[in-house]
């Protein structure tokens, strides 16, 4: 149990005082009538130092993190981070200039630009790469708005649809839809590949391209990858590859070698840029040479040892201001320099290992959606033998318990009660069998005690929360009234503040 102690708006007292301001020795001026302030500051907490320090340390070791446990996240890759990657990116030279200095006095952060430009070009396939975009999605957003830049130059202006594989990520349909493009769904077919024969049905002189994420969200590579470039090529139309699970296949397969003439790489996901809470993050791309006179800028090139930015001649426009977020190319220019191509390859082997050891040792217990070797995630099913009553939600909110944080719980979509588990590369056996043993723990107790699991999590600081009323009547601001409105009573008692419901 924790200590109780009241949110920081009920600590507040009037004339409580947190900072003291040195006398600044500089005379009182009278100001303007009109810039002065009529009204009280009525709202603010008034708190000591020692009650903010305590609010927010409370708060912060009540967070899970990818430095306390495992984050077996699929398709989010919330792998561990090294620390020298914060060293290089503190470094002053990296972490003290400014983004409007000339050229001339910021070369080598413009060299550490070219060249993770062009180590993501090699590792890829591809001829130029764009370091601009800020997120997968942006990324993304970018391809795309190239496709159309591409089709329209060379007057070819009917096609008006981008083919979406139904194990693709959501954000590859919403993407193709905010550039003006109507999304065709692709069937899959039950080996987990996109279904050729729905493929051919639907493409035409419409396409603009096809979005494909390989491997899929189903974690599985797609077996016809080449017959599906060949098909959307032949008709005129582009491929595009959502990088996002590129940590499946590095130092293995390179996009641009079967098929792919654009794809965006997910930093934070591959090469270990910090991930999540918003940002900062980078959705670099990379395409072919045809594609390259459309990409967003600036780009860094190098004449004569000397480094400098320029925007393609028929470029789709800025995305980002200044050069993108730098620090991330620091941290990923460092984790590729430090690990080099063994290193990467390597990677990208204990990821698949390590999810197809967990697909075998749970396959008896959680029926996996497509029984063949996966790569880097495997998608099981909350369909427990026994437990008609308990679904993948129960599963995941009893997994908080055993300490783990819960998979990604019912996506893909198209799997029924899916439980996607990315064990990344960074778990060793040791956690990956603790893992194990609380997921076959938690089926036993789905047949023996559901009740244990229709209540999980009972460890947590915060119970289970109401999910459908959260995300419909969403409480932005505290107001104590409404949260006991929401409780259904006319008081709060510390019993339940200190685990609340809300």
């Amino acid at each position: 149990m924790h200590t109780y102690e009241p949110p920081i708006f009920e600590l507040s007292g009037a004339g409580k005082i947190g900072a003291w301001l040195p006398e600044t020795g500089v005379p009182e001026t009278a100001l303007p009538a009109d810039l002065l302030r009529t009204d009280d500051l009525a709202g603010l907490p008034e708190l000591s130092e020692t009650e903010v320090v305590r609010h927010f340390t409370r708060i912060s070791q009540r967070n899970f993190c990818i430095d306390t446990g495992m984050y077996p996240l699929g398709s989010c890759t919330m792998k561990y981070n090294p620390k020298i990657h914060e060293d290089a990116a503190r470094m002053p030279g990296f972490a003290f200039i400014h983004p409007l200095q000339e050229d001339t006095s910021v070369q080598g952060a413009l060299r550490l630009t070219y060249d993770l430009q062009a180590l993501l070009a090699e590792i890829s396939g591809f001829d130029q790469v764009c370091l601009q975009p800020a997120a997968g999605a942006q990324g993304e957003f970018a391809g795309i708005l190239v496709f159309r830049a591409y089709h329209l130059d060379r007057g070819d202006d009917q096609r008006d649809e981008v083919l979406c594989p139904n194990s693709a990520h959501g954000t590859n349909p919403a993407t193709a839809a905010m550039v003006g493009f109507k999304v065709v769904e692709i069937a899959t077919d039950p080996r987990g590949n996109v279904d050729l024969a729905d493929l051919r049905a639907k493409v035409g002189p419409r396409t603009a391209g096809l979005m494909l994420t390989n491997p899929n969200t189903l974690g599985l590579f797609d077996e016809n990858v080449h017959e599906v470039a060949a098909i959307v090529h032949d008709a005129g139309g582009l491929m595009y590859g959502d990088g996002a699970n590129f940590n499946a296949i590095l130092g293995i397969v390179r996009p641009g070698d079967v098929g792919f003439d654009f794809m965006h790489y997910n930093l934070h996901k591959t090469f270990t840029t910090p991930h999540g809470g918003g940002g900062p993050g980078c959705g670099a791309v990379g395409c072919k040479t045809f594609l390259a006179p459309y990409l967003p800028g600036p780009i860094v090139v190098e004449n004569d040892d000397q480094y400098s930015s320029f925007t393609p001649e028929k470029s789709i426009g800025r995305l980002k201001t200044f050069k993108g977020n730098f620090g991330m190319f620091v941290r990923a220019y460092t984790y590729i320099r430090m690990l080099g191509a063994a290193g990467l390859r390597e990677i990208s082997e204990n990821a698949v290992l390590n999810a197809n050891y967990l697909r075998v040792k749970l396959h008896d217990l959680y029926p996996v959606a497509y029984d063949r070797t996966c790569m880097h995630e495997v998608v099981l099913q909350g369909k427990l033998k026994g437990a008609p009553d308990i679904h993948t939600l129960d599963i995941a909110k009893r997994l908080i318990d055993f300490g783990f944080h819960p998979p990604t719980v019912y996506f893909p979509i198209s799997v029924a009660e899916s439980i996607m588990i990315e064990p990344t590369e960074t778990e060793s056996k040791r956690n990956l069998d603790a893992f194990i043993a609380a997921m076959r723990q938690i089926a036993r107790e789905a047949v023996e005690s559901p009740e244990l699991l229709h209540n999980a999590p009972t460890t947590a600081p915060v119970r289970r929360l109401d999910e459908v009323g959260a995300a419909r009547k969403p409480i932005l601001k505290y107001d104590r009234a409404a949260i006991n409105g929401l409780r259904g009573d006319k008081a709060t008692t510390d019993d339940q503040l200190e685990q609340p419901t809300y």
